[in-house]
């Protein structure tokens, strides 16, 4: 840890993991038991366990979630009706759980509450590249692998198939580098989180954005069935 992240005071950060009740790809999965406690629970663990992070919050609207991130050592904020419906923005749901809560940390990290696989230290690292570099935000990034955009194609009603981008590559070996977010996390600013008024939804990243790379696999980012079992044997073995 550089001399920059060790003086900064931890009372500057706050963390907000997000744990909505309602999910229609995988019903109640913010609840669902990996390594015997609920998903919730790691993402609260992963935050609580930051050196840099000095306050926890979780904010849900699902009683049982509440109690679940609460045991695992999170603040509950219980989040209205309007910022938990399929439409409403993450950014929104954070922002306001920094304002009920009266935080005045300088720094937030952003943390879903169904992704409970991430390598070690990576809200710290996160946190260091923004203390570090200065920019409005920094958001955690994994190879696209062999998803990547080139092979990305538009088919119109009749089946005609049209590439999305031309391209004179043929091997995957011969791919530029492509990355895309892997959900493990987002730091950013209390100002750009705040300062939202363009209406762009990235406009809580800010301006200046940075990104750190992770391994291809080494977030689950838990949407489906097939997430949750890989989530499942990724800790200590076990597919609940």
């Amino acid at each position: 840890m550089s001399d920059d992240t060790e003086s900064i005071d931890s009372n500057r950060v706050v963390a907000v993991v997000i744990g909505r009740a309602g999910s229609k790809g995988l019903p109640g999965k913010n609840l669902l038991p990996i390594g015997g406690r609920p998903m919730i629970a790691h993402s609260v663990e992963h935050a609580c366990g930051s050196s840099l992070v000095g306050r926890v919050l979780c904010s849900t609207d699902g009683p049982e979630i509440a109690a679940a991130a609460e045991r695992a050592g999170a603040e509950i904020v219980m989040r209205p009706a309007e910022l938990a419906s399929d439409t409403a923005t993450v950014d929104s749901a954070v922002r306001h759980a920094i304002t009920e809560s009266a935080s005045d940390a300088e720094y937030v990290v952003m943390l879903y509450g169904n992704v409970p696989i991430r390598p070690p230290g990576l809200v710290d690292r996160a946190l260091e590249e923004l203390l570090r570099s200065g920019a409005d935000s920094v958001q955690s990034y994994g190879p696209v692998g062999k998803n990547h955009p080139y092979w990305t194609v538009r088919i119109d009603d009749q089946g005609v198939v049209e590439a999305w981008q031309d391209h004179d590559v043929h091997r995957r070996q011969d791919l530029p580098p492509a990355f895309i977010p892997d959900g493990g996390v987002v730091a950013v600013t209390r100002r750009a989180l705040f300062d939202v008024d363009s209406g762009h939804p990235h406009a809580f990243l800010g301006q200046a954005r940075r990104g750190i790379m992770n391994p291809e696999g080494s977030v689950v980012d838990v949407d489906g069935r097939a997430d949750y079992l890989l989530a499942c044997a990724l800790h200590e073995g076990e597919i609940a």
